[in-house]
């Protein structure tokens, strides 16, 4: 994951896990070319939404209206302080002054060689949640949010100094709240809960109104003091079962900071490793934590003039990333080609000739897995082995069609496996990544043709 540029806080430069945290808040917020016009930049606001409880209900889809991070805290009496932070989308309107004082609402306004257009912007927040000591937490600590609506108004100046505009900012009230509590599951051990909804006032199923009464791009940072998280991706043996009841919804809890430290954990609306770090070779954020900087940077670098206008007008942050771009020297690009963090011995590929492979046996047309026949067509459900990858733990529970049985050269047997509900599982046939999965037969539990989710 990239980084977003340095910002200051109240105590001076961010640490890595609040600049980590930085770039989730504004991970996907405007994507490459960065132009309104673009079509990926149409329905905007995807990832961490907490939409008001009153559209999810009325037909939201998949649009949650709470959230839900859970983990396990060790320590004789530890307290943890909660901070959630989140986007409140704005509506950028632009306004052209008229001679009696008004404004004129217009879809865009040049005013000498600026372009300005009306869209929406974001406005940061952060609820600070003092610490508490867990052992007071059976009953849940309630916290209420509220965020008042508001507008603001940033007059639009030609050369002379004279106002012939104005930009309108508006943004609509937000309410909510946070429960934390905390129960004991072993001696020293206590499972942290903490739950944000959103209870903004809402009617209908209009998506574009309703994201203005959204908590948008949510997340947690929580903070252990005289005791320490435990991984939920690699817990201790004793703690295993433990942290598989551990139940999320719409965050994952990982920890963050100093490797090997387990004193702060990051609730993130997108899955990540233990330890996630923001690549230092990137000179900025892009938006988008899974690209490749250089890429990004060299397509931006070969926008036309016109497009580049686009995209400097469409927002504050785009043009701040256009002109950093402008301003990278040689050096800098030099960084951006590669970095090799570590370097891995590896074993040499066996010597696979058509005289060996020829020898190899076929895989069988079926195998049997708990006294039941199972082959291609066939349906199972997904069992991954605890201490998998993220790819595991998103698959867990899944329901899976069996496309292939596949035995490697040491003659051990996979399933290839598709999900059921993959609208995309044709384009496995294609070779597409990220549409076809191999599991072991220790991993999957077959299921009936009726069978369906438990």
């Amino acid at each position: 994951m990239r980084r977003r540029h340095d910002a200051c806080h109240a105590g001076g430069l961010m640490d890595d896990v609040q600049r980590l945290a930085e770039t989730l808040l504004y991970e996907g917020y405007i994507l490459w070319p960065y132009r309104r016009s673009t079509t990926k930049n149409q329905q905007r606001w995807t990832i961490g939404g907490v939409y008001p409880r009153a559209y999810s209900d009325a037909g939201g889809g998949t649009d949650r209206w709470w959230v839900k991070a859970e983990c396990l805290v060790r320590g004789a009496k530890p307290r943890v302080t909660v901070t959630i932070r989140f986007l409140q989308v704005v509506a950028r309107q632009v306004g052209r002054l008229e001679a009696d004082g008004g404004l004129t609402y217009v879809d865009e306004l040049q005013v000498g060689d600026a372009r300005f257009v009306a869209w929406e912007e974001a406005r940061e927040h952060a609820v600070r949640i003092e610490p508490r000591d867990l052992a007071t937490l059976a009953a849940p600590h309630r916290v209420p949010v509220h965020i008042p609506a508001g507008s603001d108004r940033e007059p639009l100046l030609a050369a002379d100094g004279t106002e012939v505009g104005a930009l309108v900012r508006r943004w609509e009230a937000l309410d909510g709240l946070v429960d934390v509590a905390a129960a004991p599951v072993q001696p020293e051990v206590f499972r942290l809960t903490v739950r944000f909804e959103n209870t903004s006032a809402w009617e209908g199923t209009e998506r574009t109104g309703a994201l203005a009464r959204t908590f948008v791009a949510a997340h947690a940072i929580l903070e252990a003091d005289g005791g320490e998280f435990v991984s939920l991706l690699d817990p201790p043996g004793e703690l295993a079962a433990a942290s598989a009841a551990c139940e999320n919804a719409g965050v994952w809890p990982v920890l963050a900071g100093e490797p090997g430290t387990a004193r702060t954990m990051l609730a993130s609306p997108i899955i990540l490793y233990d330890y996630p770090r923001l690549a230092p070779e990137s000179p900025g954020d892009l938006f988008d934590g899974t690209e490749i900087d250089q890429l990004l940077i060299l397509s931006i670098l070969g926008l036309t003039d016109e497009e580049k206008e686009e995209m400097r007008a469409a927002d504050p942050r785009a043009r701040e990333i256009l002109e950093r771009t402008e301003r990278l020297t040689a050096s800098d690009f030099a960084r951006l080609h590669g970095a090799i963090r570590e370097f891995q011995m590896l074993r040499p590929e066996p010597d696979v000739s058509p005289a060996f492979a020829a020898l190899e046996a076929p895989a069988p047309e079926s195998v049997r897995i708990g006294g039941v026949e199972v082959r291609p067509g066939s349906r199972v459900r997904l069992r991954p082995r605890p201490g998998g990858d993220v790819f595991d733990l998103a698959l867990a529970g899944r329901i899976a069609i069996v496309e292939s049985i596949e035995q490697d050269y040491e003659e051990r047997i996979h399933l290839a496996v598709t999900i059921e509900d993959d609208p995309g599982r044709h384009l496995a046939e294609a070779g597409v990544l990220g549409h076809q999965f191999y599991f072991g037969l220790d991993e999957v539990e077959p299921l009936g043709p009726e069978e369906g989710p438990p």
